[in-house]
């Protein structure tokens, strides 16, 4: 049997730090018994997802290194590796299954749905679907959707008994089938869901090892069932320990930057990643640290990882990518410097907003200190202003930083008029509203036109440097933040 290996992430927003260490282990393990490691574009969600997504996943893996075998850029015998356009794939393989009596047409409102789970969460249960169109015969079907009223597919799942499978590194697990839904298999706009996707696309596919996030364990039954309900043998499965905060929560955006661009443009040596990565849930037979791809997966063994959670811990990856850097010869140094942060490409964003501000090349560098490197450190008395208090400070920035937490990408103008709006509603001038952020971005009062200098920074990095400030100005008690998440969700639905 030739292993085969995927990594199937989702082209939303940037490329999770997650996705990375999801396909380290995919790619090694692949690697390791010379098989084939293959990436798929999972695209379902129209809404969200957008081919500048997906094309900043292909550029951060291959910063990274973790080169695949079969994918969207590649091609490959099993393609497309693009979930949209395989959908009339999908479609077949879920009428097979209506027509098998292991699927049925849902005609359910959405309100109804939220009635029907309220009921249930008052009365103590799990919630599922209630099985109300089960037993809708072929001809009423048929007349409804002829009739153009919208409709799903979904799953047809046991009302007793327990699911029982094995993870290969968790060993038996049990799931009771009363706490499992009857899935969605295909949405109203025709699209399928992300579980008839995956299990269609890894069985043609010829997967043979799923290793995945341990949040899907709760997934398996229903995966398991359309591998039962299509008379398929299904593919080896691992759920690998989630990454976590050195707090031991869930690692989010919201408390540690998550995405690897994020990494790339903070100047961290992407071997120096990858090397951290691989040691997440992982140690090598000696218990050294450092150690080359080659050496990771020549020594790769799945029972090798560990169940505890992993912790991704910032000072201890600044530790790592600090003994690569001096490592490094001196014509490697220079060479990784420029390749980083003085590439044409980079120069090219900073230059319009520089030159007509520059008289002496010896100007350049105070100018742009904090779009090259970091920016200099911030103190409570940073933020002396005669009209802005700490608390109005604390606002202002929380603020912002929830809007930008929407956003993908930034365009200055859509900042500007951010700004603006909040400013409005603060009852500030948008000077004064702009004095925290200022500080935040750059570490300055004055510096070069703040909105392009946060469309060049990038929203991680913009991010990360906003929650430095709030770090600064005393965090945001639990208490206050309820307070402000109160008057934030108030003013945006307005």
């Amino acid at each position: 049997m030739t292993v085969r290996t995927r990594v199937a992430p989702s082209p939303t927003g940037d490329p999770h730090v997650g996705t990375a260490y999801i396909a380290l282990f995919n790619r090694a393990f692949a690697r390791s018994q010379g098989g084939q490691f293959i990436l798929r574009i999972e695209d379902t969600d129209q809404k969200r997802g957008s081919s500048e997504s997906e094309q900043r996943i292909f550029e951060s893996l291959k910063w990274l290194g973790l080169d695949w075998d079969e994918g969207p850029d590649l091609g490959g015998p099993f393609g497309s590796y693009r979930q949209s356009e395989r959908k009339d794939i999908y479609f077949e393989h879920a009428q097979k299954l209506v027509d098998a009596g292991h699927a049925f047409t849902c005609f359910c409102s959405p309100g109804r749905l939220d009635e029907v789970r309220k009921a249930q969460r008052d009365a103590g249960e799990t919630t599922r679907y209630d099985g109300h169109c089960v037993g809708l015969s072929a001809e009423q079907v048929g007349l409804r959707i002829a009739d153009g009223e919208s409709h799903v597919t979904r799953m047809k799942v046991p009302a007793t008994g327990v699911c029982k499978f094995t993870d290969i590194l968790r060993g038996e697990i049990e799931i009771p089938w009363q706490q499992i839904d009857m899935q969605v298999l295909v949405k109203a706009d025709g699209m399928p869901t992300y579980h008839l996707a995956v299990v269609v696309d890894d069985h043609l596919m010829e997967i043979t090892h799923v290793l995945r996030g341990e949040e899907w364990i709760n997934s398996f039954p229903k995966h398991q069932l359309l591998y039962q309900y299509f008379g398929w043998e299904m593919p080896l499965h691992c759920h690998l320990p989630l990454l976590r905060n050195p707090d031991k929560s869930k690692l989010s955006k919201r408390k540690n930057p998550t995405s690897i661009s994020y990494f790339q443009r903070a100047g961290y040596l992407a071997e120096a990643l990858v090397n951290y990565l691989s040691l997440m849930g992982w140690s090598m037979p000696d218990e050294r640290e450092i150690f080359s791809q080659e050496e990771f997966i020549s020594e790769f063994k799945l029972e090798r990882i560990s169940l505890g959670a992993p912790v991704f811990d910032l000072e201890k990856l600044s530790w790592l990518s600090g003994q690569y850097v001096r490592g490094m010869s001196e014509d490697e140094f220079m060479s990784s410097i420029q390749k980083w942060a003085l590439n044409r490409e980079n120069l090219s964003r900073i230059v319009p907003l520089i030159q007509e501000r520059t008289e002496k090349l010896s100007e350049i560098i105070p100018q742009v200190d904090y779009l090259l490197g970091d920016r200099a450190p911030l103190s409570l008395e940073s933020f002396q202003h005669k009209k802005l208090d700490q608390d109005m400070h604390l606002k202002i920035l929380q603020f912002l930083l929830w809007e930008f937490e929407k956003k993908v990408q930034f365009e200055s103008e859509e900042l500007l008029e951010i700004c603006k709006i909040w400013a409005d509603h603060l009852g500030l001038k948008i000077r004064d509203l702009l004095f925290p952020l200022f500080l935040a971005v750059s570490g300055k009062t004055v510096s070069l036109p703040l909105f392009d200098s946060i469309v060049i920074l990038g929203v991680d990095l913009t991010r990360m440097r906003i929650r430095d400030a709030l770090s600064v100005l005393g965090g945001v008690s639990k208490k206050k933040l309820k307070r402000l998440e109160k008057e934030y969700a108030v003013f945006s639905s307005v």
